[in-house]
């Protein structure tokens, strides 16, 4: 059985679920431009590669403050 890691490219959905996040919130991050990267596979086939997400996440990992380091 294929889970999302297996899955090079996904659904907007697909994506969504990958992030923890509403289909609905996804759809308006891309209308702002300010969601990852995605593509079209058609006119109104959007799609996510996985590695897009990943490197979104990342982008937005926060730093440990001083007070966590010690």
């Amino acid at each position: 059985m294929q889970t999302l890691h297996d899955i090079p490219t996904l659904t907007s959905k697909q994506a969504a679920h990958y992030l923890g996040v509403s289909d609905a919130a996804l759809r308006l991050w891309r209308s702002e431009g300010r969601g990852p990267r995605f593509f079209r596979a058609g006119e109104k086939l959007v799609r996510y590669r996985r590695a897009d997400l990943d490197f979104w996440i990342e982008a937005r990992l926060s730093k440990p403050t001083p007070a966590a380091v010690a």
